[in-house]
């Protein structure tokens, strides 16, 4: 409760998102591809990658892109003390200029999203209602693609990763899909 897993709509529409950059080159990529689509996307960065690579970030902007807040450190809201968390949302907040917050693993204390409702500068929360799992060393790319593809409906929230560890699964499904449901009017 209190945090956005999708948008109810019968329209074709599929909210694509980006969690941990910038990073230098799987970002532009990432722009490039969605490009291609006249596509849009949410890109949730990580306060210390927007510190290292700020013309990156300046670039997701600059592609009419929309970014939020992924916490300085991409740290675990249950394995920190309220104040840690919050204190490092809120690093991050000095770099990224966004009421969009996504917590790191999807983990957050209920007490945590109070305080964050309650703060000077309320966010929306936003989760998702599917998961590429681009992360996973062991899943395939073709798997991830899907994946993605079985579970995607009108307003969901779809989160691929624009990092490292998630780019050989993320490169190869995330044209795909964009191809995909593209051509079924999305």
């Amino acid at each position: 409760p209190g945090c956005v897993w999708d948008k109810k709509t019968n329209e074709k529409i599929i909210y694509l998102t980006f969690d941990d950059g910038p990073h230098p080159t799987i970002t532009p990529f990432v722009i490039n591809e969605l490009e291609k689509y006249q596509a849009k996307a949410t890109f949730f960065c990580i306060g210390d990658n927007v510190r290292k690579y700020p013309e990156v970030y300046r670039q997701v902007i600059a592609a009419g892109h929309t970014v939020g807040n992924h916490t300085m450190h991409h740290i675990n809201g249950w394995k920190n003390t309220d104040e840690q968390y919050i204190d490092d949302i809120n690093q991050a907040r000095q770099l990224i200029n966004s009421s969009l917050f996504r917590p790191p693993y999807g983990r957050i204390k209920r007490n945590q999203i109070k305080k964050l409702s309650s703060n000077t500068m309320p966010v929306s929360i936003i989760m998702w209602s599917v998961l590429a799992g681009d992360w996973i060393a062991t899943l395939s790319p073709e798997k991830c693609f899907e994946q993605v593809k079985k579970n995607i409906y009108p307003g969901c929230i779809v989160v691929f990763h624009d990092s490292e560890k998630a780019n050989e699964r993320m490169a190869y499904a995330l044209p795909k899909v964009l191809e995909h449901f593209s051509m079924l009017g999305y």
